[in-house]
């Protein structure tokens, strides 16, 4: 096992103890799990400063979860930088000359590496085995949920258009007019939520999940932190990676992962999606829908 996901063990491990650690050593745990690249540059009262704790309460978390103390916890984050920190050389030069090439130039650049990085560090933390299990879960089900509110509102719609060429019952909520707790009244352990949301995190989207969670559904959680609420409710759990240097937080990371988990419910269903999909371009072809530059 390498250092990565050695590392990415521990976090789930924080995530899942979360609850039971004391007020203080919750805040440093939230902040590791916040901020997992720290941890590998970082003394303990590095840590401890930044998550505004004593460095005892550092070591504490750090024992909590099996560990001698905060020099054994941080071994594998240091690990998993010396595997993984090295940039692309073509990619770096590449942002060097945008940032070079006017008053703009700089956002560019930032911009672009933001991307670029999101997508890397969401996908450096997921496998293969996380996205068969989410994607199983969905074609099983008798009914998904894709919830999203404010940016995540046309995301989990974009989803739910994608899914529906080649599957029904797929609905995203909250649907015009109505609420997510309104729009899962009757749900139950048959049908699967999809949950989005990232900090500040919704307070609709984190009842529903609890909701949810009481009707007996499979719930699958983006969101930006192993410490997030609906993470720590979820059956499948995905943290996706949203920086950004505006003010907005990026949608790139959680388009790119939904469209991943919907390739590999394609690939885990039966050959009947694959009729499905075959049927609904054609009568879209018939209906005249795609533009044709022959007629």
């Amino acid at each position: 096992m390498n250092g990565t996901n050695v590392s990415n063990a521990i976090l789930e491990r924080l995530a899942d103890e979360l609850s039971a650690l004391t007020p203080e050593a919750r805040k440093a745990a939230t902040y590791v799990l916040e901020n997992p690249r720290d941890v590998g540059v970082s003394t303990v009262r590095e840590i401890a400063q930044a998550a505004k704790v004593k460095p005892n309460t550092v070591v504490r978390m750090a024992r909590q979860v099996g560990f001698e103390g905060y020099e054994d916890f941080r071994a594998p984050f240091r690990d998993a930088i010396r595997r993984g920190a090295a940039d692309f050389p073509d990619r770096a030069r590449w942002l060097q000359d945008i940032s070079k090439s006017g008053d703009l130039g700089g956002l560019y650049a930032d911009m672009v590496r933001d991307v670029m990085a999101n997508i890397e560090e969401t996908f450096a933390g997921i496998s293969t085995d996380d996205l068969k299990a989410a994607a199983t879960a969905i074609w099983g089900a008798r009914r998904v949920f894709t919830l999203g509110v404010g940016v995540n509102n046309s995301v989990a719609r974009n989803f739910t258009y994608l899914a529906s060429t080649g599957m029904t019952e797929f609905q995203a909520i909250p649907r015009p007019g109505s609420t997510p707790v309104d729009d899962l009244a009757w749900a139950d352990l048959r049908d699967v939520l999809i949950a989005i949301t990232c900090k500040p995190y919704r307070s609709e989207v984190v009842e529903a999940v609890a909701i949810a969670r009481e009707q007996g559904m499979t719930i699958i959680a983006l969101s930006d932190s192993p410490a997030s609420p609906i993470i720590r409710a979820a059956d499948h759990r995905f943290v996706v990676s949203v920086d950004t240097p505006q003010f907005f937080p990026s949608s790139v990371s959680i388009i790119a992962l939904l469209e991943t988990i919907l390739s590999f419910v394609v690939a885990v269903a039966s050959d009947e999606i694959v009729e499905r999909v075959e049927t609904f371009h054609k009568r879209r072809h018939q209906l005249g829908l795609y533009y044709a530059e022959n007629k």
